[in-house]
Parts: structure tokens; C-alpha cells; sequence
């Protein structure tokens, strides 16, 4: 199990997040056969680039800065390393095929929400683990996810309602 030392690992694994968010969306998009459908995956697309970007700027500021003291406690890193194993992202087979291949845009949407919903998850974690500078740039970043979850789920119903 890997094991978080400095900010920077945190931070690396939220670039990660959003690289494979941005892959994920840009496959599902290229593969939707409805307009809006596609249009939308495209948007979650970008955002998702524009957060690994943040991120990637945070890296090259935070660099080895270790994790504030009291946080490295077993149980705890156990558990943001449990949020990272479970996510839709990282618990195995292949998600952005799983998206594209998704039989319909609802499936799609909501496997989408999954995604959208771990990732809130470990940046609200992550937020504790970084300095405070820092954190307020994560929340940013996790008000946006909440957002992105809340269009996801209006999708949802619109495609309800026309099936």
C-alpha cells in the first residue's frame, strides 16, 4: 500500500485524479452518440483539465513540505488511502472504457457521478492534510466538484424524463 510522506504525494494523486477524470470524460464524449450528451462530457472534460492544471501549479509551490503533524497517524492515512482504493477512478478495470461503453447516457451519467463523488470525497481530505494557503485553493477546487455533481445529477433527470 503506498503511503503519503509530504504534501506533494497528496497533491500528486490529485493530478492524477483529474488526468484520468479528463481521459475518462474525453472517451465517453468521443463515444455519445447524443449531441447534449456529448457536449456535456466534453465540458466535464475541460474542468477536469483546468483542475489538473491548478494541481500542477500547487505541486511545484508545496514540493516536499511535509504533512502537517498529527495527520500521519495510522488510522487516518489508512483511511485517505481506503478513499483512494475505492475510488471509481483507481479501483480497477477501465473507466473511461467502462463510460464510453456505458449502454446508455443515463449509465454513463451515472457511473460519471461516482467518479465525481469520490473525488469530492478525498479533496475534502485532502484539504486537512496541506497548509492552510493551499487549502483554500482545494476548496475551490471541491465547491466546483459539488457543482459538477449537482449538474451531473440534473442530466440525470432531464435523460429520465425523456426515456
Amino acid at each position: 500500500m503506498a503511503r503519503f510522506f509530504s504534501a506533494s504525494d497528496i497533491v500528486g494523486t490529485a493530478i492524477e485524479i483529474e488526468r484520468r477524470g479528463r481521459n475518462v470524460y474525453s472517451k465517453a464524449a468521443a463515444a455519445a452518440t447524443n449531441p447534449d450528451v456529448k457536449s456535456f462530457l466534453q465540458f466535464f472534460a475541460g474542468e477536469e483539465a483546468r483542475h489538473q492544471s491548478i494541481f500542477e501549479a500547487m505541486a511545484g509551490r508545496i514540493a516536499k513540505i511535509e504533512i502537517p503533524a498529527g495527520s500521519d497517524e495510522e488510522e487516518y492515512m489508512d483511511y485517505v488511502q481506503a478513499l483512494l482504493d475505492s475510488h471509481a477512478l483507481f479501483c480497477g478495470g477501465a473507466p473511461e472504457k467502462d463510460l464510453a461503453d456505458a449502454a446508455d447516457a443515463v449509465a454513463a451519467i451515472e457511473l460519471a457521478s461516482r467518479f465525481e463523488k469520490d473525488t469530492i470525497l478525498y479533496f475534502r481530505e485532502m484539504m486537512d492534510l496541506l497548509p492552510a494557503a493551499e487549502s483554500s485553493i482545494v476548496k475551490q477546487c471541491l465547491d466546483e466538484e459539488r457543482g459538477h455533481l449537482r449538474q451531473l445529477r440534473g442530466m440525470l433527470a432531464t435523460l429520465q424524463k425523456k426515456a
